[in-house]
């Protein structure tokens, strides 16, 4: 279910631009600005017998709205109705309104019961064709389809990978404080299709996806006593990695997915060990009298970020991943936590706690360049979307009854929270679904 292998990719939609005239300049957005003015962009509603086309277009349009750097024009500004996705549109119509870019397409239902979904991107002001692709799909997967599309139009426009064909796991919070019920519950990226991953009373933490999307790895309080787990997405099964004497915490998978690093407490210390998933044999990486945890390997697995306390306080450490070369990189005022490695490779994001406030930023991997992107009550638990480009991380607003989660630019830009049934916490973000 979670393999984009289940929606075949055919064609390229290449035809009608042989017919066009040459382009004298191309819509773009250069992401690498900062603060980018949104590209208006008009979706059309999907040519489609009943209300599926128009499903699609709203979220594509919500999709890329959402990500701050595209103001889909409103509907009702329209001047053409397009009825045939085959023809050209009358691109006067929509430079009027002033959409610099135009999603078209359509949906039909074949004989064998999938549905076929097309989309053609146009620069309005070239007159041209940018991309277009065309899909079949069970008909349950139709959000998945305008996910893809979605994500297709990003790529196309701003010539990085999107993010919306992705899931994230978290901890969804419900009843009183006092008897707080924590569940492991998966969504998409927008919030929808939510759906409990567990089952149980007792206290979850810190889900991390494995790299192939197919398993997560996360800590129970279970029978009280703190593990962590796997859990198989697709049968629901799960095991114990290992079972050591102290507390387990802070799980999270190496690149290769061979291995999940963390922490192991013993005798009032934590140290940061490793598994190798296939012979169980661990391998302790530091051996400190601190509190050495939340372990986030570097995305080519050379190097491991982590959390200690070793020179009085939290701070964030890069090594090896052998354990060689400990070193501190964050020398700022207050303590750092949670920090984990961008999918870029280029940056670390983190929680940094100063003046009473809890903070979200990031810092290169030598520790230098410190940014913070956003400061409240309590902001904790970054997570990266697999472009390296947004961060989602919980927030509990002073006085509220519970947490929340929310996405930001990695320019600081574009706060939005991301809707959920009750309260959540502790989110983490797939790779982009296959």
């Amino acid at each position: 279910m979670f393999r984009r292998s289940l929606l075949r990719f055919l064609v390229v939609l290449t035809g009608l631009a042989a017919f066009l005239p040459q382009a004298w300049a191309l819509v773009e957005i250069n992401i690498n600005k900062g603060n980018v003015e949104p590209l208006p962009i008009a979706v059309t509603d999907f040519v489609a017998s009943g209300d599926l086309g128009q499903r699609i277009s709203e979220v594509i349009a919500a999709d890329l709205k959402r990500s701050g750097l595209f103001a889909p024009v409103n509907k009702q500004a329209f001047i053409e109705k397009i009825s045939n996705p085959d023809q050209p549109p009358r691109f006067d119509d929509w430079k009027v309104i002033n959409a610099q870019a135009l999603v078209t397409g359509r949906v039909t239902q074949e004989g064998d019961g999938r549905l076929r979904a097309e989309f053609r991107l146009w620069d309005t002001f070239a007159g041209q064709q940018l991309t277009g692709q065309q899909f079949y799909t069970q008909p349950e997967n139709w959000r998945r389809v305008a996910h893809i599309i979605a994500d297709a139009i990003y790529e196309r426009l701003t010539g990085e990978k999107g993010y919306f064909d992705t899931r994230v796991v978290y901890v969804a919070e419900s009843g009183p404080k006092t008897a707080r019920k924590r569940q492991l519950a998966i969504m998409d990226q927008d919030g929808f299709n939510a759906r409990a991953l567990t089952n149980s009373n007792e206290l979850v933490l810190t889900p991390r996806f494995s790299p192939n999307r197919q398993e997560i790895t996360y800590m129970s309080f279970e029978g009280n006593q703190p593990r962590v787990y796997l859990l198989q997405l697709e049968t629901g099964q799960r095991e114990v990695v290992g079972d050591f004497p102290g507390m387990t915490f802070s799980p999270r998978f190496s690149p290769d997915g061979q291995k999940v690093i963390m922490s192991l407490q013993q005798e009032g210390n934590a140290n940061i060990y490793t598994m190798d998933l296939r012979s169980r044999t661990t391998t302790r990486l530091t051996s400190t009298a601190a509190i050495d945890t939340a372990p986030s390997y570097a995305p080519d697995g050379t190097q491991i970020v982590f959390e200690s306390d070793r020179g009085g306080k939290p701070q964030l450490y890069v090594m090896g991943a052998d354990g060689s070369g400990q070193r501190r990189i964050s020398f700022g005022d207050g303590s750092y936590s949670t920090p984990v490695w961008s999918p870029r490779g280029d940056l670390i994001a983190f929680t940094k706690q100063s003046g009473g406030k809890f903070s979200i930023g990031v810092m290169k991997p030598d520790g230098s360049g410190e940014r913070i992107l956003t400061t409240g009550f309590h902001n904790e638990g970054p997570t990266w979307a697999p472009n390296g480009r947004v961060l989602m991380f919980f927030r509990q607003a002073a006085g509220s009854g519970g947490p929340q989660i929310y996405s930001i630019d990695l320019s600081g830009y574009n706060e939005q929270l991301v809707q959920t049934k009750g309260f959540a916490s502790d989110p983490a973000w797939s790779p982009l679904l296959e």
